[in-house]
Formats: structure tokens, C-alpha cells, sequence
């Protein structure tokens, strides 16, 4: 199903949804669809189960299925069964004969929304469908809406409008329902940990515990035993047992920041437990199983650290099933005013001070400072602006003809605002154009090439 963007959502009519009928017998196939058709229903027919479970596991759009339970190659039940695996099965009514009665009780039991058996009228299967139909509409629509909150409260742990940041937020919002081992790429201070975190809360472990360990600030003999913890005696110093990390983000995640410098002795061992799924704690011989993702950061190129032995290739494709790349500050000014004010409201909040608002000289300056140390670094100006410290960046943060070009600049300062006009007015595109005293051809053009959207503009 395609997931909504932020703030649209619309009910989904229980009439308009397919109904499937899996029937081998042909005779019987026709009536039914033609029967169920008369009745104002849409109807979509197969003669194999398979061919039915097939278009399913596509994601074809079905309302509610019914299927005989008597067929070749695979029968009602069996497809049923395979049904239920979906992450958004559909109902399932089975047709049975007298004989299979007990069987359709189990199913019911075991999830099938219904069973009807021959001989029957007509109407007690539209009865049986229409109903189902209400329960599909109704279960379509609260995912729905499950994913529309999901998408917006993303926007509020991973800010900024800007192309880049969109396209991240996507592509969390596809691996949160996985539990696909990831690596996240991106300079320090980029806010790695924070997309590892989104993953997890929004995710299918969210349930477990996130556990996260630097792997740069540990010490290489102690590695291995906060990874899979020990028994008290295990070696010199170890005075009582201690649960590794692995153990204790079981059912959960597991984020190891800094991989690249997890020690290549440690790296063989956290292979092994990733592919069999099993650890021992140092000085025991319980195996202890693991259920969990892994989400490793690093600021280098694992790949070629790999080439060049610094890092596992066999560990880096356990970890890379998927990867994500946190684009540095510099590569998305147009999101610094909104960071920058977030980070005031947080510093604010957190030394009762007074709200400052910065000005549009001062936005523009940090429009043009390279960010070397990226989030981290503007969420420490912005905390010394509203405690009224000195800035150490005022003089390589003002703009100078050395540092950035002109042109640079002014590209830098027009992004900004037009999109606090855009703010200011959530998205009236007349009463910006009314204040910048711009023609409307003219806006579109610039809002084209900042990539600035109206719809994302607009009032909730």
C-alpha cells in the first residue's frame, strides 16, 4: 500500500475494495463472481490458489479473499495459512463442503474471518463479504493513519526541509519496518545516532531495549567483553559477572558507533555471533541466543577500509545490508535557520533563559560557515547565543570573499528568505509574492531552484 505523506489521510470506502475468489471449478467460479458483481461488488477471479497468493505477495490491492477449501496443488487452507504470514493479510472466508467443517473451525480459530458451507444461498455469502469488507476498510485505514503519524513525527526527529534530508527521512521510514542490519554513514557530529534511534522507535523491535557502545572509546582488551559480557573469575579484574551488550539489545538494537574501530580480533567474533545467531559469555559455555539488529556508524569508508585490511569484508556485508549517508551541514544550508532555532528553543528550555530570535545577519552568517563539526557544532552556537557568550566563530563564520564566494552568499541568504516567508505565511503564495514584491513567475523559478516546496508550507 503506498504510505501517506505528511498530513494527508482519506477513508477508504469498503465497496471499492476487490473482492478475490479462488474457485478451480469454473461453473462455480462464474456464478459466484457474476452474483457478487450484481450485488455492486468488484470481483477478481483466480483457479489456483497459487496464482491468487502470487499477486498477493506483490501487493495487489485485495479487500477480502474467498477460496474453496478443495483444490489442487494447494488447497484453501494451505493458502490460507500462507495468507496469514502477509504483514497485511486481507480476511479470508472459506467455502467448504460438509465434510470440512471441522477443519474451517480451526481456521477460525486460528484467524479466518469466516466459512460458509455449500450448499448456501447467495445472500449469506454477500453478508459474510460485505462484513469483512467493513473490517478491511476499516484496518486499511488505521494503518493509514498509523503511517501518517509515523512520517510526521519522523519530520521532528530528523529536521529539515531540504532535498537531502526528505530522502533520508524516506528511506528510514521504509527500513524502521525491517529488521535489516544497517550501516550509517556521515561525518561526526552529523547526528548518526539519532537516525539509529529513529530506526529503532519507529521499527519492529521498538519493544526492546537500544543499546549503543562507542566502539572508539572503549579499550581493545575490554571490547570483547562489553560486546559478550563475562562470568565473575573470566580473567584478572572480572570480580563479578557482567551482561555484554549483545545479550542485554536482544529482541532489540544494537548500535555500534565509531565500527571502524572495533579491534579486527573482536571484528571475527562479532561475525560469528551475527551469522549464528548465538553467544557465550567469556568464561562460560551456556549459549545464550540472540534475536536483534545491528546498526554500525562510521565516518570512513568502510569499503575501503576493507581493501586495504583494516576492516572484514565478511563482516562488512553482515552489516551492510543497507546503507544510509547523513549528508554534512554544508551540503544543506536551506535547513540551518530551522536547526538553528530548534537548538534555541532547546537551550532555552534547558537554562530557563529567555528566547532569543536570530537575526537575518546572523542567519545568513551561519548560512555561509563550513560546519566542520556539523549538528554538534550549531546546537553549541546556538546554546551560547541564548546564554549571551562570546562567539568564537564571529569572525570565521562572517562571510569574506576568501572563504566564500559571492555568489555563494547570496544563494545562501535569498533560500533563506523565501522560506521564512513561506513560514510566516504557511505556504500563501500570494502574500509572499505580496511581500518580497516579486512577480509569481519569478517566485516559482526561485523556489525551483532552492527546492522549496508550497505543500510544505502549509498549515497542518
Amino acid at each position: 500500500m503506498t504510505q501517506p505523506s505528511a498530513g494527508t489521510f482519506s477513508r477508504i470506502p469498503a465497496a471499492t475494495l476487490p473482492v478475490w475468489l479462488v474457485e478451480d471449478d469454473a461453473d462455480v467460479r462464474d456464478s459466484l463472481s457474476q452474483w457478487l458483481e450484481v450485488s455492486g461488488l468488484e470481483v477478481r477471479t483466480f483457479s489456483r490458489a497459487r496464482e491468487a497468493l502470487k499477486a498477493l505477495q506483490s501487493d495487489q490491492q485485495c479487500g477480502v479473499l474467498i477460496s474453496d477449501i478443495k483444490m489442487p496443488e494447494m488447497d484453501g487452507l494451505a493458502l490460507f495459512a500462507a495468507v496469514q504470514a502477509l504483514d497485511t493479510p486481507p480476511p479470508v472466508i472459506l467455502i467448504t463442503g460438509h465434510g470440512d467443517v471441522p477443519m474451517a473451525v480451526a481456521a477460525i480459530q486460528q484467524g479466518a474471518w469466516d466459512f460458509v458451507q455449500k450448499p448456501f444461498e447467495p445472500e449469506r455469502l454477500e453478508e459474510c463479504v460485505r462484513r469483512a469488507l467493513e473490517h478491511r476498510a476499516l484496518a486499511l485505514e488505521n494503518l493509514q493513519l498509523q503511517q501518517a503519524l509515523r512520517h510526521n513525527y519522523l519530520s521532528t526527529r530528523l529536521l529539515g526541509d531540504s532535498a537531502p534530508m526528505q530522502a533520508l527521512r524516506r528511506q528510514v521510514e521504509n527500513l524502521a519496518a525491517s529488521r535489516a542490519n544497517v550501516v550509517i554513514n556521515g561525518e561526526t557530529g552529523s547526528g548518526k545516532e539519532v537516525v539509529a534511534r529513529a530506526l529503532h522507535d519507529f521499527g519492529t523491535g521498538s519493544q526492546g531495549t537500544f543499546v549503543a557502545l562507542n566502539c572508539g572509546a572503549m579499550n581493545s582488551d575490554l571490547i570483547e567483553s562489553e560486546l559478550f559480557g563475562h562470568e565473575k573469575g573470566a580473567f584478572t579484574g572480572a570480580g563479578e559477572r557482567r551482561i555484554g551488550r549483545l545479550e542485554v539489545a536482544s529482541h532489540g538494537t544494537l548500535f555500534l558507533d565509531e565500527i571502524e574501530s572495533l579491534p579486527l580480533s573482536a571484528q571475527v567474533k562479532l561475525l560469528r555471533a551475527l551469522q549464528e545467531g548465538e553467544i557465550t559469555r567469556l568464561g562460560s559455555n551456556q549459549v545464550i541466543h540472540l534475536h536483534l539488529r545491528v546498526v554500525a556508524a562510521s565516518k570512513e569508508n568502510l569499503l575501503e577500509m576493507v581493501s586495504e585490511g583494516g576492516f572484514r569484508e565478511d563482516l562488512y556485508y553482515r552489516l551492510a545490508i543497507a546503507e544510509l549517508a547523513i549528508p554534512p551541514l554544508r551540503e544543506r544550508r536551506e535547513d540551518i535557520p530551522l536547526l538553528f532555532r530548534h537548538f534555541c528553543h532547546q537551550a532555552a528550555e534547558v537554562h530557563e533563559r529567555p528566547l532569543l530570535e536570530p537575526t537575518t545577519q546572523l542567519l545568513g552568517a551561519l548560512g555561509n560557515h563550513r560546519w566542520p563539526g556539523n549538528l554538534r557544532e550549531l546546537r553549541n552556537i546556538a546554546t551560547r547565543f541564548i546564554l549571551g557568550l562570546d562567539l568564537p566563530w564571529q569572525t570565521s563564520l562572517v562571510p569574506n570573499h576568501q572563504s566564500c564566494a559571492l555568489s555563494a552568499r547570496m544563494e545562501a541568504f535569498e533560500a533563506t528568505v523565501l522560506k521564512e516567508a513561506l513560514q510566516r505565511h504557511a505556504g500563501n503564495i500570494q502574500a509572499v509574492l505580496e511581500e518580497l514584491d516579486l512577480p509569481r513567475r519569478t517566485l516559482n523559478q526561485k523556489m525551483q531552484r532552492h527546492q522549496l516546496r508550497r505543500e510544505d508550507f502549509l498549515a497542518p
